[in-house]
């Protein structure tokens, strides 16, 4: 009897030779949705068999938010975390210096992020070669993934993104708008508010293939095969990326801009051992995070700017109310905000007001 490995790669041989068209749509939809669910029974079985989803490189979140350094050995990354957090990464000029995962925390302007050191992976890391799809699962943990290239293989970029891909990781990418409510019977009812590429039957196919036999389904984004297997899988983690282009040092204006002009991803470039642009990337790296940062206020008293409280964008002021305790929320009248979000000072706002960064805001509650 053929193992879930080798029934993996008998569905991925039938995929490459099968042309790409409107004929082969149906079929190739359901071959893809085989795969990824063939795939989420792998990764279950493995992590049933190790007893952790990351077979040996499990690590635990601290800080207000967590970002990972992904890169071929040797670009740098351990030097660069050395330069901006409390860590101790071991550093030399030879492949496969970091061989286990090395936290260290950054502390930008009252918020800690947690930063993880991974080992360098190679091609194909995702299939496992060189440890590789245990060592990129520590990435499904993280708010921010950093790819990390340097001057001299700035075409790693493309590889290491594949790689991600392959471990069920979608960088810079909203899930899918698709709204599937399963039934006990009736088939599926398929409405959809964008004209879509994808046949019907392709579409039922696929869910079909996926395990959905039942459902009201409704598409509210233009999707491709991926993006549609993408709604019904179990193992995609969306997550923002940041390249970091090292060692510019050593490049001419030229050549730096001929790299760069072909990256369009969130980038940033730097020579972690020159120092340079490293308050840059601290910023970009705070951005990408989407976080707040609150600074709560007494009645007479001034705000306290040493321990802001830490909030995801969007927030209002009734959340800041939930954060500091459960119960204050109920008996919340308004807040005076002062900041972004204020059309003056000490503006008395509602509780579904939305705040911004730094702003400043005293609770008031029903007495």
């Amino acid at each position: 009897m053929a193992s879930t490995a080798e029934k993996i790669q008998e569905i991925i041989d039938e995929i490459a030779k099968t042309p790409s068209n409107k004929a082969t749509q149906g079929h190739l939809g359901k071959l893809k949705a085989r795969l990824a669910k063939m795939e989420d029974q792998k990764d279950l079985e493995k992590s049933k068999k190790s007893g952790t989803s990351d077979h040996g490189y499990s690590v635990r979140k601290t800080g207000d938010a967590t970002c990972v350094f992904i890169g071929f050995p040797s670009v740098g990354k351990s030097t660069l975390l050395n330069k901006i957090t409390n860590a101790d990464s071991r550093v030399g000029a030879y492949e496969f210096t970091t061989l286990t995962v090395v936290p260290g925390i950054l502390d930008y302007e009252g918020i800690k992020m947690q930063v993880l050191d991974i080992p360098g992976i190679i091609e194909n890391a995702a299939a496992g070669k060189g440890r590789g799809r245990e060592i990129l699962s520590v990435a499904r943990i993280a708010n921010i993934v950093i790819i990390m290239i340097d001057i001299e293989r700035p075409h790693c970029l493309e590889i290491l993104k594949k790689e991600l891909y392959k471990i069920g990781l979608r960088l810079n990418q909203m899930p899918p708008d698709v709204d599937i409510k399963k039934k006990d019977r009736g088939g599926i009812i398929l409405r959809t508010t964008v004209k879509q590429d994808l046949s019907k039957e392709t579409i039922k196919g696929i869910l079909n293939e996926s395990g959905i036999i039942n459902a009201d389904v409704i598409l509210r984004e233009k999707l491709t095969i991926d993006r549609l297997i993408d709604s019904v899988s179990s193992n995609r983690v969306y997550v923002p990326l940041l390249v970091v282009l090292n060692k510019i040092d050593t490049a001419s204006k030229e050549k730096l801009y001929s790299i760069t002009s072909k990256i369009k991803d969130p980038l940033i470039t730097i020579s972690a051992e020159k120092d340079e642009n490293l308050p840059q990337f601290k910023k970009q790296l705070f951005e990408k995070t989407g976080l707040l940062r609150i600074y709560m206020k007494e009645p007479g008293k001034v705000p306290d700017f040493k321990e802001p409280l830490i909030m995801k964008q969007g927030a209002t002021i009734r959340a800041v109310a939930e954060k500091i305790h459960k119960d204050f929320a109920k008996h919340l009248m308004y807040g005076k905000v002062t900041g972004k979000s204020a059309k003056f000072d000490a503006q008395k706002l509602g509780p579904n007001h939305v705040l911004k960064d730094k702003d400043v805001v005293e609770l008031a509650f029903e007495r």
